[in-house]
């Protein structure tokens, strides 16, 4: 995105399409553990092949978003933060919020920089808790027992 299109960092269709894919790398990446294992699959171990490439990917996007917004190119933090803001604007006009909430709620996205290293890994967290919850569900679906097993 940063290469092609900086605006694309902006668009909620990037986002939504980046969560489907990384939903999809997790869900084969348990599919592939579960081969691995013979088709016999706790729900521990499902969880877990799901959350490592989540945490692991996540940690990856997390680490090239500090690279471009914090030391290669900080300008584009500061553009893409007042595009955000301007998007915003236009977001509340449209549904003819009052004025004086639209100015209230740009004011405090003005002091608030969503491209910092500390929001960015706030946001590695977040997203990592909500993955969590997603792992979850697919635990339960790829989990299997052993049929041979005693108990």
């Amino acid at each position: 995105m940063y290469a092609l299109n900086q605006e694309l960092f902006l668009s909620a269709w990037v986002g939504i399409s980046t969560l489907i894919i990384c939903v999809g790398a997790g869900i084969v990446s348990t599919g592939k553990a579960k081969d691995i294992l013979g088709g016999i699959m706790t729900f521990k171990q499902a969880f877990t092949a799901y959350f490592i490439t989540q945490a692991i990917g996540l940690l990856i996007s997390t680490a090239i978003g500090i690279l471009i917004f914090s030391i290669i190119d900080t300008e584009l933090a500061a553009y893409l933060q007042e595009e955000s803001i301007e998007m915003t604007r236009g977001f509340m006009e449209r549904f003819d919020t009052p004025t004086e909430i639209i100015e209230e709620t740009l004011s405090e996205m003005r002091q608030e920089n969503n491209f910092s290293m500390v929001n960015q890994m706030k946001n590695y967290v977040g997203v990592l808790v909500v993955q969590a919850v997603i792992g979850l569900l697919i635990g339960l679906i790829f989990k299997k027992a052993d049929p041979n097993a005693i108990d």
